[in-house]
């Protein structure tokens, strides 16, 4: 009887379920929080919040790698 490739994997050590990585709106939303990088939308009054909050806390923010190749 042939073996399904999902079991294959399992039988010889590549289990899916360790890499699985989480994609829940909470995780996305942790993940945004603690990585701080230039909004790419929002009305003018956030990004005056924007500006303020990297002008206060330049170590909290992240080097956008878009600005760098323009």
């Amino acid at each position: 009887m042939p073996i399904s490739p999902t079991e294959f994997l399992k039988k010889y050590g590549f289990d899916e379920e360790d890499e699985e990585q989480d994609h829940s709106l909470r995780h996305n939303a942790m993940e945004h929080a603690k990585h701080l990088r230039r909004p790419h939308a929002g009305t003018p009054h956030d990004w005056e919040e924007w500006e303020r909050y990297k002008a206060e806390h330049p170590d909290e923010v992240e080097d956008d790698e878009e600005d760098t190749d323009r």
